[in-house]
């Protein structure tokens, strides 16, 4: 499961959260304002993924008659030129070593804008980034399932793409979050 960037919102309050909340960090700045730049931090990678999946398609949509010709998996296709092309682009594909490079960006950022203060190890700090990444990510499908079993649900018919089904996902995603204490 990728990050996406209805995600960001939620994923930097939890990471927030975790993080005023640690009792080897001073906070130096409002918490408002940490939450803002972590999910700029979030927003910028996604984003860059987001310019290789476009390039990936580019790619493959040139190569379309021969895809047909040849009967190759299209998707199979996509993620073997999205792996070749993902250095080019900075995007680690590997969750484990993506959230570990998302947690080193934020910490550095937090730290050398004075957001942050800490008197432990770099690494501790860290942990407590991607702790809160993996659980976000480990509890998001499980609110997300709950969320759409109870749109079927909903007393009204709702549309998906609407801006009324946008506003009650939203609501009900964030109220499952919070019960799941994920924010």
């Amino acid at each position: 499961m990728r990050l996406k960037l209805h995600h960001t919102p939620y994923v930097s309050r939890r990471i927030t959260r975790d993080l005023v909340s640690c009792e080897f960090i001073e906070v130096r700045k409002e918490k408002a304002s940490i939450e803002e730049q972590v999910e700029r931090i979030l927003d910028q990678d996604i984003e860059k993924e987001l310019a290789l999946d476009e390039k990936v398609h580019e790619i493959l949509d040139a190569q379309t008659e021969e895809i047909e010709y040849l009967n190759a998996d299209r998707r199979q296709l996509f993620w073997m030129t999205k792996k070749r092309l993902a250095n080019d682009f900075g995007v680690i594909l590997n969750n484990e070593d993506r959230f570990s490079d998302i947690a080193h960006k934020i910490l550095d950022y937090l730290w050398e804008e004075d957001y942050i203060h800490f008197t432990c190890s770099d690494n501790q700090i860290k942990n407590v980034i991607f702790g809160s990444l993996d659980d976000f990510i480990k509890g998001f499908e499980k609110a997300d399932s709950e969320v759409l079993a109870k749109l079927r649900n909903y007393k009204r018919k709702l549309i998906p793409g609407t801006e009324d089904y946008d506003l009650v996902y939203h609501r009900l995603y964030e109220e499952e979050l919070i019960k799941r204490g994920l924010i």
